[in-house]
């Protein structure tokens, strides 16, 4: 597979649509000729008076008006002053209605409210009034009168651009680009508007023709342009209409021309916006961060994360009490059911709580820095660059619009000032890190199964070199002999790169498979933790306990799978005192009487269990 410039593949696919190449080449003619007529000298108020309301001849092609002028030659001269004034008010058009719209739907809260009420205001307002009084105040001002029509219509793009915005905006792959480090306006700019490309292109193409005939109108009325100032489209129509008794033809070339050109352009805009899927583009370097190594670059002693009494909450507390330590090289894991708040925890270490989601108390230390109450921009340095995600879901954490390479090489530059070649080197670098064949930078993500989506996703995450990587449920929907090089993956970039991992699942093989230590969550509390053998060998609270017996892979052949009996309930539900009380089989009264305590155990081992005695000598 070649690599292709998207816009030449728009003009490619122009050639297999006949209509939209056959407009695109008409607009692309009257351009042309808005350029050059003017430079050949030629006259368009030169009268020949014998040859007034002439039809059609060699010598004038297109027929004479009424003082013998030479219709073809207007028209042609015309169209400059056309032109022009259609473009001023397209690009007023689309510049606040593209600005405008993606502001709003991607900043969201007052900017959306402000924005909203401006558009409303806009709309409310007569729009032909409007023009007539900025006529009134610059008689004959094209321009303003152009002005005044864009930006009354942006209203109509502004909504459309909203509420695309507001879908994007929440899909993963934006996520995944503000997790890699990406600044805002970057992301609106990169991979927000290329998706906005079609809905764009059809509402300008449509504004396009009627500003063409409201331009025609108003100098059809004598309000623009008059007839003194020059030839125009509008004007010529005028004229004809005022000698349509004795010449009915004038109004033909005329009247044609204006309808040709606003059928092409819907047309061009139909056609375009068919072809375009958001596509855009995106001596080696030796990166020594691929050799990085525990011995080869040791850290300060200490603990790289430390997590310290976390709470958050979405209107209700959902994570309360989470407390945990993650040390430079090694992996930790977070193993419960789903609802138990893995993953809340995960992505608020990041600042990437969804929605009103927000940390209600605790503190998060990371390589000695505050993260919690930390500006955005601050946390946009840290994301990507010095902490990566890798989410449960590849493909949707890529920009479907854009190739791999385009991908990689856009956060590496974010995070490391160099020239694109060189980026592109150190992309190749990673694909190459992550076992992955060098043609697959030049594919688009749905060219990719999951295992190869997955291991991109890595290579973006190591982008920036982070110190530690979260990967969230990195082996979900995979095979078993995918999923198993997944962690073999993972396994040798801790090895090479010395990177803490904190691993989020809820399958105890995989936990085995990668980690030293495990915390083990239910319904937004941390029940147990302690190393993965030990967690094994001798659970110290019934939940962990319950897990394990209900691992599948433990299950004899042909028999029920084992099972925890019960769910786990919503935030809203939590039990007084233990929140697995109503499941648990050691439960008694004690155990719902009041709050219940992580209880240390030995070094570096606790429970939330009152019976964690009890079960150490069952």
């Amino acid at each position: 597979m070649t690599t292709t410039d998207p816009a030449r593949g728009v003009w490619r696919g122009l050639l297999r649509k006949p209509l939209g190449l056959t407009s695109a080449c008409f607009l692309g003619v009257l351009a042309v000729v808005s350029v050059v007529v003017p430079l050949t000298g030629v006259d368009p108020e030169r009268q020949d008076l014998g040859a007034a309301l002439s039809g059609p001849a060699p010598a004038h092609w297109l027929g004479t008006d009424r003082l013998g002028r030479d219709v073809l030659v207007r028209l042609l001269s015309g169209t400059r002053y056309t032109l022009l004034d259609v473009l001023v008010a397209v690009a007023v058009f689309t510049v606040l209605g593209v600005v405008l719209g993606v502001v709003a739907g991607f900043v969201g809260r007052w900017a959306d409210r402000l924005i909203g009420r401006f558009g409303d205001l806009l709309l409310a307002l007569p729009g032909i009034i409007v023009l007539l009084m900025v006529l009134a105040v610059f008689p004959g001002n094209d321009a303003a009168a152009m002005v005044a029509l864009g930006v009354m219509s942006c209203p109509l793009l502004l909504r459309v651009v909203r509420g695309m915005t507001i879908s994007l905006r929440n899909e993963l792959y934006v996520k995944a680009a503000r997790l890699s480090g990406l600044t805002e306006t970057r992301i609106m700019l990169r991979h927000i508007l290329p998706r906005l490309a079609g809905p764009i292109i059809v509402q300008v193409s449509l504004f396009a023709a009627a500003a063409v005939l409201a331009q025609s109108a108003l100098s059809f009325l004598g309000l623009a342009r008059p007839e003194t100032e020059g030839p125009s489209w509008g004007n010529m129509v005028a004229e004809a209409s005022n000698v349509i008794s004795k010449d009915p033809w004038l109004l033909v070339p005329t009247g044609g021309i204006l309808a040709l050109t606003v059928l092409a352009l819907g047309l061009l805009g139909d056609a375009v916006r068919d072809l375009t899927v958001g596509r855009s583009r995106p001596e080696p370097v030796r990166w020594d961060g691929l050799s990085r190594s525990p011995a080869a670059a040791p850290r300060a002693a200490g603990n790289l994360l430390s997590v310290k009494g976390l709470g958050i909450e979405f209107g209700t507390t959902v994570v309360r009490d989470v407390s945990f330590e993650v040390a430079a090289g090694e992996a930790v894991g977070i193993v419960g059911e789903s609802g138990c708040g893995k993953t809340v925890t995960a992505r608020a270490l990041l600042g990437l709580l969804p929605g009103s989601g927000r940390v209600s108390s605790g503190s998060v230390v990371f390589d000695g820095q505050e993260l919690i109450g930390l500006a955005d921009r601050e946390l946009a340095r840290i994301r990507g660059s010095r902490i990566g995600l890798v989410s449960q879901e590849p493909l949707s954490g890529l920009d479907p619009s854009f190739r791999v390479r385009g991908q990689l090489v856009e956060v590496i530059r974010r995070h490391r000032r160099m020239p694109r070649r060189d980026a592109r080197a150190r992309a190749a670098e990673l694909l190459e890190l992550v076992r992955l064949p060098a043609d697959v930078a030049r594919r688009y993500p749905h060219e990719l199964s999951g295992g190869m989506a997955q291991r991109v996703s890595i290579a973006l995450a190591l982008a920036g070199e982070p110190a530690l990587l979260i990967a969230d449920e990195p082996t979900t929907a995979l095979d078993v002999t995918v999923q198993a090089g997944i962690l073999a993956l993972l396994r040798e970039l801790r090895t090479r790169l010395g990177m803490a991992i904190i691993l989020v699942t809820h399958d105890w093989g995989v936990l085995a498979d990668l980690c030293d230590r495990a915390l083990v969550m239910y319904a937004g509390e941390v029940t147990e933790q302690a190393g993965v053998e030990e967690l094994y060998a001798a659970p110290r609270h019934p939940y962990t306990e319950g897990l394990l017996a209900a691992n599948p892979r433990l299950a004899p052949a042909g028999d029920l799978l084992p099972a925890i009996p019960g769910s786990v309930p919503a935030p809203a539900d939590w039990p007084p005192g233990c929140h697995f009380q109503p499941r648990c089989p050691y439960a008694t009264t004690e155990c719902g009487t009041g709050p219940i305590l992580l209880t240390e155990l030995g070094a570096g081992r606790v429970s939330r269990c009152i019976h964690s005695d009890e079960m150490a000598v069952r």
